[in-house]
């Protein structure tokens, strides 16, 4: 069974964002798959003045976080459009890895209050993850006017069409994952 580490990578307050964060996860666990949250706003990482593999002495909290984004088989990174790009604890992150990126199948889910769903953000994300080495997944997950379309929870309001995005979604990323492995095994 793949393992998917979804990045939750607002860390505002009222943040819309997480709510699909626990919609992707949810759904994922109905899938019968292993899914957790990398909440960047239960971290609260500092800014990093170095990646990982250069820092003498790492704490706790990345040695955990870069373990699970490494353990994973695909990560689904859930990010809001701010401004036409992505926050900076996102960036913080993906620079802090470079080894764990490498051919790692990454789907990214978009949000925004607005009607593009945070469609602008996916570009300079996709250009950084390519830059990182991951294998970005060609499915998107765009989410126009997310507080409308889910609640708190993470609940959808029109399940049914949520549900056979979601499904598109997560099967692209599972053909990933399948086929990396397949072209590691050799």
């Amino acid at each position: 069974m793949p393992n998917i580490a979804i990045i939750s990578a607002s860390v505002r307050t009222g943040r819309n964002s997480h709510r699909v964060a626990l919609f992707l996860k949810q759904y994922l666990e109905q899938q019968q798959l292993s899914a957790e949250i990398l909440d960047l706003n239960e971290y609260r990482f500092p800014l990093f003045e170095e990646r990982l593999k250069y820092q003498a002495t790492p704490s706790t909290k990345v040695m955990q976080f870069a373990g699970r984004v490494s353990a994973a088989d695909g990560v689904i990174i859930v990010t809001p459009e701010y401004n036409g790009g992505y926050p900076a604890a996102l960036k913080n992150v993906v620079d802090l890895l470079y080894d764990e990126w490498h051919r790692k199948p990454v789907a990214i889910a978009t949000v925004s209050d607005g009607v593009f769903g945070g469609t602008q953000v996916i570009t300079s994300l996709q250009f950084t993850l390519w830059k990182m080495r991951a294998w970005t997944v060609p499915a998107m997950f765009p989410v126009p006017r997310v507080s409308e379309a889910f609640d708190e929870n993470g609940i959808p309001a029109d399940k049914a069409t949520i549900e056979r995005r979601a499904a598109n979604f997560v099967n692209e990323l599972l053909w990933c994952i399948t086929a990396r492995n397949k072209m590691t095994e050799r």
